[in-house]
């Protein structure tokens, strides 16, 4: 059996195994055939932090694929007034065939897929979001952006960025690291991508100038700089990351079809302008469904994994 915890626990053949078959799973759907994969399974969705697009990603998925989704906010149950996060992966494993956590730290997560009978998939933490990432990927692939491509971040160096790290040096491209002095990545993830990029032949670059990230880039992508549970750093975040709005002027430093990706909610103004995200570049709604198609592969992948000694 098999988690989704991070990328960094799976290989470049592995990680393109599931991105193959969610789109293969997205073609079905798309000719209107809907294959029961995961017929009568039940999904728990655990949320500690809201979202849009992962709980209805989700919830829609496990549905398209013949299982039912299970809503489960911290304020509804039991985690959410103490209750050991070891025992709740006991007692949720033995009712449910899947669970999706969307919580603050990677460390709860390992613990619950530490003490879970049944596969477990991070939906977000604190360090890493690695089915964004799936997504992601697969947008590159429909928008033929993902032969030896050349990716910029710009912005702060939070959990995107760390999977950016990680997708990098797991799959061999280049990615280019802009963030603001004070709003590095985590050094230990730095220190991880590094030495996976030794077998991978990445090529992994920081910089503070966004503008030296982005020129000659085949993706830009960016992320809130204030992410949940940052709002009273918003001001002083304004100040610091000035400079590293993504605008047509920094877009016409990348190739000239070069797409812009962003992961969502994206506040217009601040880490990119309204002409980028709704520009001819933009490919960020395709991205966005991709989350649905990209998160079945994963699913149904791990389901697969479940009798595998």
């Amino acid at each position: 059996m098999r988690h989704f915890l991070t990328l960094k626990d799976f290989t470049k053949e592995e990680i393109l195994e599931m991105i193959d078959l969610g789109l293969r799973i997205k073609a079905e759907v798309k000719a209107r055939r809907f294959t029961p994969y995961l017929e009568k399974q039940t999904l728990a969705m655990i949320f500690e932090k809201s979202s849009t697009r992962t709980r209805v990603s989700f919830e829609t998925g496990i549905y398209q694929l013949g299982g039912m989704g299970l809503f489960l906010s911290s304020r509804d149950i039991q985690l959410g007034r103490g209750e050991p996060m070891k025992d709740t992966a006991r007692v949720i494993g033995r009712m449910c065939d899947m669970v999706m956590i969307r919580t603050y730290s990677q460390s709860k997560l390992e613990e619950f897929a530490r003490f879970s009978s049944v596969p477990v998939i991070n939906g977000l933490t604190d360090e890493y979001h690695p089915v964004q990432l799936m997504a992601d990927y697969m947008t590159m692939i429909e928008h033929g952006k993902a032969d030896n491509p050349v990716v910029a971040y710009v912005g702060d160096g939070n959990n995107m960025a760390h999977s950016w790290l990680m997708l990098a040096a797991k799959l061999g491209f280049e990615l280019r690291v802009a963030t603001p002095k004070g709003y590095e990545c985590n050094p230990d993830i730095v220190e991880d991508a590094f030495e996976i990029a030794k077998t991978s032949g990445a090529t992994i670059l920081f910089t503070d100038d966004p503008k030296e990230a982005v020129k000659g880039a085949d993706v830009v992508t960016t992320d809130t700089w204030v992410s949940m549970g940052e709002e009273d750093e918003k001001e002083k975040r304004l100040r610091d990351f000035a400079g590293y709005t993504v605008d047509s002027g920094m877009m016409k430093l990348a190739k000239a079809d070069a797409i812009f990706l962003h992961c969502l909610p994206a506040y217009r103004g601040m880490e990119v302008t309204e002409e980028v995200l709704e520009g001819p570049q933009s490919v960020v709604f395709d991205e966005a469904e991709n989350r649905l198609h990209a998160q079945k592969g994963v699913m149904v992948w791990l389901d697969g994994k479940r009798n595998e000694a």
